[in-house]
């Protein structure tokens, strides 16, 4: 399932595989994660019963779906599809445009570090897991 030089399959697998992750990952830290957000486990229940709550998970998956697509253009880009070469450039796409641009958004936000470094860990396990899985099962 290529186009163009992209396996769309290993895309849809590293989307999948790092939406599961994300979700196990923030479920784990979630108290954590709702203090410093300044929230009560309460409010956020109240909060999944508004209409629409649902949407940030879809757009989370469509975001992994880019993400993935744009992480295998690199890999094929670089002509080095493998496992290996796949989790090294997920995670130096994650420290020099992720972990950058988040550093310098809490900076201005004021908001909790603890959301800053919940947050980057979530997305070195993402760009990890797809870098991985795009690496392992080829472009």
């Amino acid at each position: 399932m290529t186009f163009a030089g992209i396996n769309f399959l290993a895309v849809l697998i590293a989307a999948v595989v790092a939406w599961l992750a994300s979700s196990a990952w923030y479920m784990s830290l979630g108290r954590i994660y709702q203090a410093a957000l300044g929230k009560t486990p309460e409010q956020c229940k109240e909060e999944m019963k508004k209409p629409g709550a649902f949407l940030p998970f879809i757009y989370a998956f469509i975001g992994n779906l880019v993400i993935g697509w744009m992480l295998a253009g690199v890999l094929g880009h670089l002509g080095q599809v493998t496992l290996k070469n796949g989790v090294i450039s997920g995670a130096f796409l994650w420290f020099g445009f992720i972990l950058t641009t988040m550093v310098v958004n809490f900076c201005f936000s004021g908001r909790d570090k603890r959301l800053l470094i919940i947050d980057l860990g979530n997305w070195l396990i993402v760009m990890v897991l797809m870098g991985a899985v795009i690496g392992a099962i080829g472009v």
